[in-house]
């Protein structure tokens, strides 16, 4: 069996968005296929680790990113574990990935969930061009890079010439292999636990609130889709789902009257994609994948999405589950919500062959 190190730089467990969620889950699958090590900061939970051996050797504090101190603790643990693979989540640590590979000589992976450069410009962030500098160059020094999307695949080997033999697709999985059987009784669960009527349809929104790609994606809702969908008069409810809502957003409760329901972080969002009949993701900015869309789908459940939103999805693969609607257009959004409202499509069997953790993690395995 390989041995496999792999570096988290920051809390995943117990996750609460979506990137802690990949690591998470990535890690538990993988340590079912090789003799997996993990070094993360101190705030992890090491009483939900599974299946491979948690070490704490990075501080809580913002220093950890810049402790020279780091290559010689890395250096001792892939000697004494017999180490022949790390695997380094993000291109952040990329310099001290190669202090480590020079000294060890280790086959050093690069995960990336995005590409970084290009989340942060869209965010507005002025340092961008100097982590675009730095990203590719860690790219390049990289013995192979991992990527959650085909698109952030083709643009390292076409914008950055990153050599193709060294960029394998490792998307976000999901830990489910067919449709679910119990949409019927999480339905009436979540139905009954906010009031909402049987004949009444739901809708989801779900993502961290204090991000601002699901803030403004979360604003789209209430300011344009809501007030369109209000106007058809059908019966439904939203529900939103998320930690961070601005204080001043009052928990929503001046939307209640019109149809909002805010449910704050939820432990298991599973039920309230088996219970949603439509997933929205009207998101615009941010990058790497939506893994709430590939979730959702998994549970049976229709999305109807912006193109920015959707970016990242195998769409041939999604069958009739997935309706991607061009940015911007709220009235075409809200009437794809209107037109899908009585879905009853399965999630197509090839869904599961791309997106199960299990046999994501077989391919992850096979490069280690």
């Amino acid at each position: 069996m390989k041995n496999v190190l792999v570096i988290a730089p920051y809390a995943y467990l117990p996750w609460q968005t979506g990137g802690q969620k990949l690591i998470a889950q990535f890690l538990e699958y993988l340590g079912e296929k090789v003799s997996l090590h993990v070094i993360s900061v101190q705030k992890n939970d090491a009483g939900l680790v599974r299946h491979y051996s948690l070490h704490p050797l990075l501080s809580n504090k913002a220093s950890r990113y810049y402790d020279t101190s780091l290559t010689v603790k890395i250096a001792a643990l892939v000697k004494e574990k017999n180490i022949q693979t790390i695997i380094w989540e993000h291109p952040y640590y990329a310099w001290l990935a190669f202090r480590v590979r020079k000294r060890t000589g280790v086959k050093t992976i690069i995960q990336t969930h995005n590409i970084e450069y290009q989340r942060f410009r869209s965010l507005g962030k002025w340092w961008w061009p100097i982590l675009k500098m730095y990203e590719r160059w860690s790219f390049k020094k990289a013995d192979a890079l991992f990527f959650i999307t085909p698109e952030d695949r083709t643009f390292a080997t076409t914008e950055w010439r990153i050599d193709p033999a060294k960029c394998i697709d490792i998307p976000f999985g999901v830990p489910v292999t067919a449709n679910p059987t119990d949409k019927n009784e999480c339905r009436q669960r979540i139905g009954k636990q906010h009031g909402i009527a049987p004949h009444e349809k739901i809708l989801l929104f779900n993502g961290a609130l204090d991000y601002m790609p699901n803030q403004d994606a979360l604003q789209t809702i209430l300011q344009h889709i809501n007030p369109l969908l209000q106007k058809a008069g059908m019966a439904y409810k939203i529900i939103i789902c998320g930690r961070g809502l601005p204080a001043a957003m009052n928990e929503l409760k001046d939307y209640q009257s019109q149809g909002i329901l805010y449910a704050g972080f939820v432990n298991e969002i599973e039920p309230y994609f088996k219970a949603a009949d439509i997933m929205l993701n009207p998101v615009q900015t941010g990058g790497g994948i939506k893994t709430k869309m590939v979730e959702a789908i998994a549970y049976g459940t229709m999305v109807v999405s912006t193109q920015s939103g959707a970016a990242g999805m195998n769409r041939d693969v999604c069958g009739d589950k997935l309706v991607v609607i061009p940015d911007n257009d709220w009235n075409a959004f809200a009437t794809a919500i209107l037109s899908h409202w009585q879905d009853s499509t399965r999630t197509p069997s090839a869904y599961y062959d791309t997106y199960y953790w299990g046999a994501i993690v077989e391919k992850a395995a096979s490069v280690c």
